[in-house]
């Protein structure tokens, strides 16, 4: 297997959005924009490799969303139109007037309703292992519900009172999960450690699944009549396969579905020679 480019230490800015709120968020690189959106329980560092891997062509930008890891622990705002405003902002911020958006799981929403609503500033689009709401196409993957700690988060004040002083057990378990046990490198697991344990680290997280129904009813709104015009990565792996490439299906002007083989949900971490091969050519401003 080819060795991953050196590891980039990204610069790391903190950005005030319009409503007040931080986002710790770490640049690098140079050329067209590529902004990253990781999902639970990650940071930007969820990116490393990608990161390492795209900074030689492309400036990358991968922020703590909110609430996340170093961000602010905002009060609300964790629906999926307010996310896609903070990325907006976020790039207004950076004087970024167009780039390529990649989202992975509680990123993979906003990424989609920015590109959706703002094919201007967003040039391609890359989304992996997450579902868009309620839309049609995921009904095999749903037959027998959502996955087990959807509800588990979902109801308030509950799982961080479960959790609280559980920290690294529980994100543990979602690293070997999505690595089909394999885990990840010790220094990324305490990162990730680090930013999901207290109260309030978990309050934020468990809020993405609480704004779960407002965001799929965002979504179903937004997409009422609309077109997906901007081209279009729809990334699967182990659970989510296909599922959102046949959401994506009939929205879609432009669309390219991938399943990655042997892959767990974190992608980036699990198989990145694999997410490489397919971001460099398809984010790439001229044929590779």
């Amino acid at each position: 297997m080819p060795e991953l480019p050196h590891a980039v230490r990204p610069e790391l800015r903190s950005v005030t959005l319009p409503d007040g709120a931080r986002l710790n968020v770490a640049v690098t690189g140079s050329g067209p924009a590529v902004l990253l959106l990781h999902g639970f329980p990650h940071t930007w560092e969820l990116w490393t490799d990608v990161i390492a891997g795209l900074a030689d062509r492309h400036r990358v930008i991968a922020p703590d969303l909110r609430g996340f890891g170093a961000s602010d622990r905002a009060a609300d705002g964790y629906d999926a139109e307010t996310l896609a405003g903070d990325a907006a902002a976020l790039l207004a911020a950076l004087d970024v007037r167009s780039a390529a958006v990649v989202g992975i799981d509680a990123g993979t929403p906003p990424a989609f309703l920015l590109a959706l609503r703002r094919p201007g500033l967003v040039r391609r689009l890359v989304v992996m292992e997450s579902l868009l709401g309620g839309l049609p196409g995921a009904e095999d993957f749903l037959a027998d519900g959502p996955p087990w700690w959807f509800g588990f988060h979902a109801v308030p004040g509950l799982a961080e009172t479960v959790l609280e002083g559980h920290e690294a057990e529980y994100v543990d378990w979602f690293l070997r999960a999505g690595t089909l046990g394999e885990g990840v490198r010790p220094e990324l697991r305490d990162a990730f450690v680090r930013a999901y344990t207290g109260r309030e680290a978990l309050r934020c997280a468990f809020s993405y699944y609480r704004a779960l129904p407002t965001s799929a009813a965002q979504l179903a709104r937004a997409t009422a009549g609309a077109r997906l015009t901007v081209p279009t990565l729809a990334v699967g792996a182990r659970p989510v396969g296909p599922a959102l490439e046949r959401q994506l299906r009939p929205l879609a002007d432009d669309l390219t579905g991938h399943v990655v083989e042997d892959c767990g949900h974190i992608v980036p971490l699990h198989r990145p020679h694999q997410l490489l091969a397919l971001l460099r050519p398809f984010l790439s401003t001229t044929p590779e």
